[in-house]
């Protein structure tokens, strides 16, 4: 994957340039997590580029985001309950200590994790699983891509 539109993850979204991009959501889009050490790790984004926090957001759009990233990480949970039996629940995430841009961490969590990060917070996973090869996002992973987006589509035909 070219490394450009890491750089500008939303206006790459908004040009439809943005390789991780799962589906557009009302107020965003879903994309899949550019390391997968835990499988299914997505991640919404705002469609402002200029929007750093959720209050930055009027009302009814801060409302949407929240259903957007309600949808992400049911999405998510179908398609790693679906594939993975171990699977055990989605924990979801609204940091903002980093990126200076809204966006919602969808993070699948397994009965497979290690004993001492299990029942943890995922930053508390050692640095190197972060920048470990075996975990960056690739075609391996298209089948979960494909679970999660059609499980997307599921759940908006519903709505």
């Amino acid at each position: 994957m070219n490394g450009d539109w890491r750089m500008d993850r939303i206006g790459t979204a908004l040009r439809g340039e943005n390789p991780t991009v799962l589906r557009r959501l009302t107020s965003g889009f879903a994309v899949i997590g550019d390391v997968q050490f835990l499988p299914g790790y997505s991640v919404l984004l705002v469609d402002e580029p200029g929007v750093q926090r959720l209050s930055d957001l009027p009302r009814a759009k801060r409302l949407s985001f929240l259903s957007d990233m309600d949808q992400l990480g049911e999405a998510v949970e179908r398609a790693c309950r679906r594939l993975d039996p171990a699977f055990r629940r989605v924990n979801l995430e609204i940091l903002g200590n980093t990126d200076p841009f809204l966006h919602a961490h969808v993070w699948p969590r397994f009965e497979w994790e290690p004993a001492d990060v299990v029942g943890a917070p995922v930053r508390l996973y050692p640095r190197e699983r972060w920048s470990d090869e075996r975990f960056r996002l690739g075609p391996q992973h298209d089948v979960l891509r494909d679970a999660i987006g059609s499980e997307l589509d599921r759940l908006r035909s519903v709505i």
